[in-house]
């Protein structure tokens, strides 16, 4: 197979006061043209006069093949062809068209551009045949004078180039609604950053080459420089610096991006600008391969705006979930509010569970109740687990001394109570929320993994994982800590009572995953009041 202009033709590319060739790019490569023909005049001819053929500043390279089989196999390898110069008749009197017809079907290459060549005229194709396999032209070999084929050919390539420009921006868009999408489930600024540079990567398609950095403008007026959010490749170790010094070769050329509020492409860098609200700006700095050509920078532009949107996103995400956490927290103050003494408590059970949860999940245990948003809600749902006690009378709550059956009926109607008024709010939310984990709790972190709980009587598995959790961090955390019905106990004391009631009480799993935590992480904010 012959492959183009020898090694001696490209001599002009290097030019003769020794600096260094143009960068070559995907735009600047040769256009590929494939002849399949069984006559090697034929083969000889074309090549005459297609030779020094140049379109749109970029040569042409010219491929052979004798047979329509032979004419598969290169195709099949070489899939960046834009045209196929291909005879009818060789090794059978339809090759021509089966190659056709294979090229569209089994290659299912839409955009290479075919011209039907022919030295019997007799052979034409049937009309179906031009348009199902979409075919560019049929000409006699005859009349394909050096003019009309130059002609041919050259308005094939134009065909090619648009439809390669069209294919690489549906596949570009395609790709930048896929990875906004995905910068929508981000929830962090650092995750954030990441994510945006493996999308910028994936539209480029620059592999290995797709080193990047984000960084972003709150610190751009400190001497130490701006703040980088996410690196790849050499970059990343900007990203555990987490500053970019201002001695750095980008540091000029960021500053102009943000001051002049717009993306820069240079040959070897590109800096990209992006504005969100609240007067939050980017920068991502590229050092893609090869200089950009026209439509990626329309793509990256593109892009640039859904990031700005999906980082909109973010903040807004952030704030809600601010303001949901505040809410939880003071429906939690007011309940402890009611008594003083057991202060803390809500706080520590919530950073507890979620421990716990982690632990659990990270073990592979009770893999079918880690439902989605679990370990993101279970925490805060925690906090609520004694909402039902701003209900219970003082003289009930706060009293010194063990209870009366009396009044252990209206302390346990706190349970009740609690999952009601967070049924009915889970309620107004669609999906699930903190408050749907938060109703699980309140109402079942008093029922007991051997069905002598209360209110239901539920046993084990029957009882929300939720809940299972908050009846030992609940436990724990009570017994270490001082109440107005008694002293606080050591740690030791506490441990015995849980291993004593594993199985019964508690959760055999979540007692194992407590005392493993408390092991392994010997958290200081867990000292009880006796220590």
């Amino acid at each position: 197979m012959e492959n183009g202009p020898s090694s001696t033709e490209d001599d002009w590319i290097i030019d003769d006061d020794g600096m260094p060739p143009a960068a070559v790019t995907p735009d600047t490569l040769p256009w590929r043209i494939l002849i399949v023909d069984d006559e090697a005049d034929i083969h000889a001819v074309t090549r005459l006069v297609l030779g020094g053929v140049t379109f749109k500043g970029r040569s042409v390279e010219l491929l052979s093949a004798y047979s329509g089989a032979e004419g598969f196999q290169v195709l099949a390898k070489e899939p960046d062809i834009a045209l196929v110069l291909l005879d009818v008749v060789m090794e059978s009197d339809d090759a021509g068209l089966k190659l056709a017809q294979r090229i569209r079907g089994e290659l299912n290459n839409s955009l290479v551009r075919i011209v039907l060549r022919t030295g019997q005229p007799g052979q034409a194709p049937e009309e179906r045949v031009i348009v199902d396999f979409d075919i560019n032209d049929y000409k006699s070999k005859t009349e394909l004078t050096k003019q009309k084929l130059f002609t041919t050919v050259i308005a094939s390539l134009r065909a090619y180039e648009g439809l390669v420009t069209i294919e690489r921006n549906r596949v570009g868009l395609s790709k930048i609604l896929r990875g906004a999408s995905n910068l929508y489930q981000l929830r962090s600024l650092q995750e954030f950053a990441s994510g945006v540079l493996n999308q910028v990567n994936a539209i480029l398609d620059m592999g290995s080459h797709g080193e990047l950095c984000v960084l972003q403008n709150d610190r751009v007026d400190e001497p130490d420089g701006p703040a980088v959010l996410a690196g790849t490749g050499p970059y990343a170790v900007l990203a555990e610096q987490k500053v970019l010094p201002p001695d750095h070769a980008w540091s000029a050329m960021i500053s102009q991006v943000l001051r002049d509020k717009q993306s820069m492409f240079k040959a070897t860098v590109d800096a990209l600008y992006i504005s969100a609200s609240q007067g939050r700006e980017f920068v991502i700095v590229l050092t893609p391969p090869w200089p950009l050509g026209e439509l990626q920078r329309n793509l990256l532009g593109v892009f640039c705006e859904r990031i700005a949107a999906a980082f909109d996103n973010l903040q807004m995400y952030d704030q809600v979930q601010k303001a949901q956490e505040a809410t939880v927290s003071a429906l939690a103050d007011l309940v402890e509010s009611r008594d003083i003494e057991t202060g803390g408590h809500i706080h520590r059970v919530a950073k507890l569970t979620d421990a716990i949860a982690l632990r659990l999940h990270a073990g592979g245990k009770y893999p079918d109740e880690f439902v989605p948003h679990f370990l993101t809600h279970v925490g805060l749902a925690s906090m609520l687990h004694d909402v039902g006690k701003v209900a219970t009378p003082d003289a009930v709550l706060l009293k010194p001394g063990l209870l009366t059956a009396q009044e252990r009926v209206i302390m346990d109607l706190h349970v009740a109570t609690g999952e009601l008024v967070l049924r009915r709010a889970a309620q107004r939310v669609d999906g699930v929320s903190y408050l749907t984990f938060g109703a699980q709790i309140a109402g079942g972190h008093h029922e007991h993994f051997d069905g002598n709980g209360y209110p239901n009587r539920l046993k084990g598995t029957e009882i929300p994982l939720s809940a299972r959790i908050v009846a030992v961090v609940d436990v724990f955390d009570a017994l270490l800590h001082r109440r107005p019905y008694k002293a606080p106990w050591a740690l030791p004391a506490v441990i015995a009572y849980l291993k004593d009631r594993s199985g019964k009480q508690f959760d055999p799993e979540v007692v194992d995953a407590l005392l493993d935590f408390l092991e392994t992480e010997q958290p200081d904010w867990l000292i009880g009041d006796g220590h």
